[in-house]
């Protein structure tokens, strides 16, 4: 009976032992098979490095990363600018399309516009497009750029050329050029006119009820003669440089702020991460996404992947040589963390964290150990 027993405990032994050694001959020749989720930083760059690439691989430092930042922006995202506050006149200046509204008092008989009556209104005087109004008895008078107090002047001074004793009543009703429209995002969406030539955005946006809080990361988009500018709404309110001046028939509208990045692989998170500020670094980048997972990650190989368009290809260092670029950071030196901090994220770039390489042996471990302790304990119990 002892000798059966041995002989079941032999056999057990070879067989775990032939196990055994098919795990070490499978571990060897398919490491890179075994289940992970994340690629390898040699995987993604390695083709970039091949005789004929089809994308390029630019290793990112501190000394290259102004260099970087200075090539095209990616063609799939406008790059909106915007400016500084300046100063007009205090008071609002007809523009054409306004409408004026006159009233002339004359309390002399037998006048050559009262008659009889002390106020003689005007019908409503709309500004041509060459900014005149035109006045009975005096003919064409140009207002367009006068305040309302300078266009009263000088229309009184030409009515007195024929009635020397009248005097001049004058209100303004804003057109679309002394108007400023504020198409969504705030509690009051409509056209709002301007009360004087330094009426400001801030201001304009309080009249129109403010902003909508449920808005993410609120945009100002402001169009004006046909140029779109876009900022970040926190930055207007830190920054009074950028609480501009309005102009006659501008269009503002406050939305949220689409831009975004992709964060994908040993990463904390990965999904499409919106825009946190208005200019966003790649250390940013790796903030957003939870940092780089300590299990699994690889900090060496934190990648930007990024597309240009063809028109922007400019072989040597003013720009991309290909139309795909990998951009790759160390960031376990300090010359790649100030590069991580200098180097400009776009939007619509996809940041790949890459796997560890130590990852899929630990995997290995994990497995030869398991079986390992599976071939023990079916020792113990064939004893």
């Amino acid at each position: 009976m002892a000798s059966n027993a041995r002989s079941r405990t032999t056999g057990l032994a070879k067989r775990c032992a032939q196990s055994f050694g098919l795990v070490l001959a499978l571990a060897a020749l398919s490491a890179c098979n075994l289940p992970r989720t994340a690629a390898l930083q040699q995987e993604v760059v390695s083709q970039g490095s091949s005789e004929n690439p089809t994308f390029q691989v630019v290793e990112v430092t501190r000394a290259s990363s102004a260099q970087v930042n200075s090539w095209p922006k990616p063609s799939h995202y406008e790059h909106r600018t915007w400016f500084h506050a300046d100063r007009g006149p205090d008071s609002a200046v007809i523009q054409t399309g306004d409408t004026i509204e006159v009233i002339i008092w004359d309390n002399q008989e037998n006048s050559l516009i009262s008659n009889g009556e002390k106020q003689t209104p005007i019908a409503p005087l709309s500004v041509s497009s060459a900014g005149t109004v035109f006045l009975p008895y005096v003919g064409d008078v140009r207002v367009r750029g006068l305040t309302s107090g300078a266009a009263r002047n000088k229309i009184q001074a030409e009515m007195e050329m024929i009635v020397p004793a009248a005097q001049v009543q004058l209100s303004l009703v804003p057109g679309r050029n002394n108007s400023v429209d504020v198409s969504q995002g705030v509690q009051a969406p409509g056209r709002y006119p301007m009360d004087s030539r330094n009426m400001q955005l801030l201001s304009v946006l309080s009249i129109a009820g403010g902003v909508n809080t449920s808005l993410r990361n609120p945009r100002v988009r402001l169009q004006r003669n046909g140029q779109l500018y876009e900022t970040r709404l926190e930055d207007v309110l830190e920054n009074p440089a950028k609480n501009v001046r309005m102009r006659g028939g501008d269009v503002v509208a406050i939305v949220e702020d689409d831009r975004s990045f992709n964060s994908v692989g040993a990463s904390g998170r990965q999904e499409l991460i919106f825009f946190q500020k208005e200019e966003m670094t790649a250390m940013d980048a790796v903030s957003a996404a939870g940092g780089v997972d300590g299990r699994r990650g690889n900090p060496q190989g934190v990648l930007i992947l990024r597309d240009y368009h063809p028109r922007d290809l400019t072989p040597g260092p003013r720009g991309p040589d290909m139309q795909q670029v990998v951009f790759a950071f160390d960031l376990t030196n300090a010359d790649g963390l100030f590069a991580a901090r200098n180097f400009t994220l776009e939007p619509n770039d996809t940041m790949l964290m890459s796997e560890s390489p130590f990852t899929a042996a630990q995997t290995i471990a994990n497995l030869i150990g398991n079986f390992a302790g599976l071939g023990l304990t079916a020792s113990r119990i064939s004893d």
